[in-house]
């Protein structure tokens, strides 16, 4: 087995921070009464406040600050977050809080092209998300969360990994483990300083001095006891909050911020080889009733970017009561999506993938029901025999439409048939106005159990300017001819 461990060491900043390309002088403290620094941006660092510092020290070098108060909920629903989209590249995945998630990646080096390429894709995406993580691997979970807080996470992972571990100081053993702290300082005044040290010592001694817990443990990190560790089951819907590092109404942050929950979300769906033609963005207020974007894509998709343009005209599109402090995103039943295959001349999908995508942005842009397809319905009365409906994606046998005319049809119809003026006598009367047919005819006989019944031949004809036409003529007295499409 291959572990891999991703620290998030930033996280209490970066759950604030991640809906903003700039965090500015935000920064956050704990603590009551007498706050202190927890963390801090850049920025903020730059002017001189520490992590650790009393807040009224910081204030005094800083007074801009944007302070938030540190948030474990936020930051446990974030590495939630994190685990979903993370299950695209193991399902074996486990917490190590309060920062962290453990995977094994054994099975999944081959797919991801070994060791190092898993390794960068995982932190890229990440980063897509707004997070910063550090990662390390071994054979063992304790060790690569060890060597991941250490920074000792190379890659790929040497052989004397053993020896890496026997380099990290004792404090690593409060990590994930049951040792308290008064073994670390019975071990230091023996003169143990490193791990090395500790398992150079008499494990019956190290007992006798009430360290079975260290002894256990390190046993646990160097692969001599098994580690058993409950896989996460992630939630059958996507349901992620992202809060935004100041209240705006303006569509660019608000979009900005969207985006990482996209990404999310697509690596959500990336996990279960599915996809979803619907999602809702719901923007939060600080006082009033929050604002509902509902996201439709004309066939399922995981594409965040697609997901990212129709976000863009919908927000485009709102005009916000008030400004906004937090998004969430939700997404429930993904349809399963089979992989694309390409054929000798590339992608066959790409026009229509297109076309989709334009027709995407016209609904979020000018609503769900300005964009509409035309549907052929079971009548042989030609100005009965399509309607509109939505677009949709499924071929239109798997929709149960019925089959199309055998005979050819124009594209266009006039909205009212055109009366001609004939040449010759009602019997054998020709349509005049310079037609000219050319086949034909097909009868159509039909609507006779209703009012508006028809019994008509139907002619392909040519005009005088040369266009290509559809003419018919009533079988019933005075069996008058009628202009009544363009086929070109």
């Amino acid at each position: 087995m291959l572990w891999l461990a991703l620290i998030l060491p930033q996280l209490p900043l970066q759950v604030f921070a991640r809906g903003s390309a700039e965090p500015g002088l935000l920064t956050v403290t704990e603590g009551a009464p007498g706050r202190r620094i927890c963390a801090a941006s850049p920025q903020a660092r730059a002017l001189g406040v520490k992590r650790g510092q009393r807040l009224a020290s910081a204030l005094a070098v800083a007074p801009a600050l944007q302070l938030r108060e540190r948030n474990p909920e936020l930051e446990e629903a974030t590495l939630k977050e994190v685990a979903d989209w993370a299950g695209a590249y193991t399902p074996q995945l486990s917490f190590c809080p309060p920062d962290g998630l453990l995977l094994e990646i054994g099975a999944s080096l081959r797919l991801f092209g070994g060791e190092s390429s898993l390794r960068e894709s995982l932190l890229a995406g990440l980063a897509a998300l707004g997070l910063h993580a550090v990662a390390a691997t071994a054979p063992t979970p304790l060790a690569a969360r060890w060597l991941a807080r250490a920074g000792r996470g190379g890659a790929p992972l040497p052989p004397d990994w053993r020896g890496m571990l026997d380099e990290l100081p004792l404090a690593v053993l409060l990590d994930g483990s049951d040792v308290a702290g008064h073994n670390l300082e019975l071990l230091a005044g023996i003169g143990a300083r490193t791990l090395g040290d500790i398992r150079r010592l008499p494990r019956a001694g190290l007992a006798r001095r009430d360290a079975a817990a260290v002894t256990h443990t390190l046993a646990l990190a160097y692969g001599e006891t098994p580690d058993l560790r409950s896989a996460y089951q992630p939630p059958p819907r996507f349901e992620h909050r992202l809060v935004m590092p100041s209240p705006t109404i303006a569509v660019e942050p608000l979009l900005f911020a969207a985006r990482r929950l996209f990404a999310s979300l697509s690596g959500w769906l990336a996990a279960r080889q599915a996809a979803a033609d619907h999602c809702r963005l719901v923007l939060m207020h600080e006082h009033g009733e929050d604002t509902v974007v509902d996201i439709v894509t004309g066939a399922p998709s995981r594409d965040q970017d697609r997901l990212g343009l129709l976000a863009r005209e919908r927000l485009a599109a709102l005009s916000l009561p008030e400004p906004v402090v937090e998004l969430r995103l939700h997404a429930d039943a993904p349809s399963p999506l089979a992989p694309r295959s390409d054929d000798l001349f590339g992608d066959p999908g790409t026009a229509r993938e297109s076309a989709r995508l334009l027709v995407d942005r016209l609904r979020a842009r000018l609503g769900e029901d300005s964009v509409r397809q035309l549907r052929p319905l079971a009548e042989h009365r030609p100005e009965r025999a399509w309607g509109t409906e939505p677009p949709a994606d499924a071929p239109r046998a798997e929709r149960g439409m019925p089959p199309l005319p055998t005979q050819q049809r124009p594209l266009w119809l006039l909205p009212q048939a055109r009366r001609l003026q004939p040449q010759g006598k009602a019997a054998d009367a020709t349509p005049g106005e310079g037609f000219r047919l050319l086949s034909g005819p097909e009868r159509i006989e039909s609507g006779w159990w209703d009012e508006a019944g028809i019994r008509r031949d139907y002619y392909q004809a040519l005009d005088a300017q040369g266009a290509r036409c559809w003419l018919y003529r009533e079988l019933d007295p005075p069996c008058d001819w009628y202009l009544h499409g363009y086929f070109a």
